[in-house]
């Protein structure tokens, strides 16, 4: 298994989890975070003394895939998550040990 995670602008996150959730991936987890990603516009800059000067806000994306899965997810992020000419953000994939649930069946 995979985690992946993906640092996208959010005014694609919405799409990006509606695409995955029609390719069948709900079980997702988003957190705003402030980041580096160049802005769309500059209304989109804040400045931030705990993160050193000028950033943006960014939705963090997480999810874990079996490893089959991790090419169409990360392609599917790439490009509905795609603005404009530049980057747009990053996605990074990780190897999972193990995966326990939280309380159900044993």
């Amino acid at each position: 298994m995979k985690l992946i995670k993906a640092f996208i602008h959010h005014v694609r996150a919405a799409d990006v989890v509606q695409a995955l959730a029609d390719a069948g991936f709900r079980n997702l987890t988003l957190q705003d975070v402030r980041g580096m990603l160049k802005p769309i516009t500059e209304n989109e800059r804040d400045y931030s003394a705990e993160g050193g000067g000028l950033v943006i806000s960014e939705v963090r994306l997480s999810l874990v895939v079996e490893d089959l899965q991790v090419d169409a997810v990360t392609a599917l992020i790439r490009t509905v998550g795609r603005v404009g000419p530049h980057v747009s953000g990053y996605v990074y994939v990780s190897p999972v040990e193990q995966v326990l649930s939280i309380g159900g069946p044993a």
